[in-house]
């Protein structure tokens, strides 16, 4: 049975499972209902264009920091170097049930030097396109165990993201030698993975 967080909380994801290796974290969201006008359709003339979520992990030192640009995994460089770390690709629309994209994850394999995997979502050209996260639903992450198949834990954004253009959505980390998983559903104004990257 999985375990629902709420934003802030942690739970221990190798503690409790012993032999955990592979995992998949996977992350969705919908296109939000359109308001028949109101403030975000006079606002955004009815928002018309797909939103293109992008799911991205920055792969973090002790330290906390992006020490290498390689240990940012996106839909331009899908597979880390340690080859701990596989994206899946990029879903262009959000549109559909069930995951958008998928990253997986080797626990055993991820390199001593790292720490922390940030999951972060953002909106691709979302100036141009004047979008945000107020134009987004049912957002949430989950991972699951892949030896069985069982989803251990699932976290809703429930939060009200609009003006928000990026999500930092959740982090697995290292503590004591075992992983764990804290639910973050920080929203943030980055307009740009690279913008994201020079926060670490």
């Amino acid at each position: 049975m999985a375990i629902s967080l709420q934003k802030g909380q942690r739970i221990d994801l190798t503690k409790g499972n012993p032999g955990l290796s592979k995992i998949m974290v996977a992350l969705g969201w919908d296109p939000a209902k359109k308001s028949a006008g109101g403030f975000l359709g006079s606002l955004f003339g009815g928002g018309t264009s797909a939103i293109d979520c992008d799911a991205s992990v920055l792969m973090l030192n002790e330290n906390g920091k992006l020490a290498n640009k390689n240990d940012l995994i996106y839909f331009g460089n899908l597979k880390s170097k340690c080859a701990s770390v596989k994206h899946s690709g990029d879903n262009l629309t959000g549109d559909g049930d069930g995951d958008d994209e998928q990253i997986f994850v080797e626990l055993s394999k991820v390199p001593s030097n790292i720490h922390k995997l940030v999951f972060v979502v953002n909106i691709y050209d979302c100036v141009r396109r004047k979008q945000d996260f107020g134009h987004i639903g049912n957002a949430f992450i989950r991972i699951v165990n892949l030896s069985n198949n069982q989803e251990i834990t699932r976290f809703n954004l429930t939060d009200d993201y609009s003006g928000k253009t990026t999500l930092i959505v959740g982090e697995v980390y290292r503590h004591n030698g075992e992983w764990k998983f804290a639910a973050i559903g920080e929203g943030t104004t980055d307009t740009s993975l690279s913008e994201i990257s020079r926060r670490y």
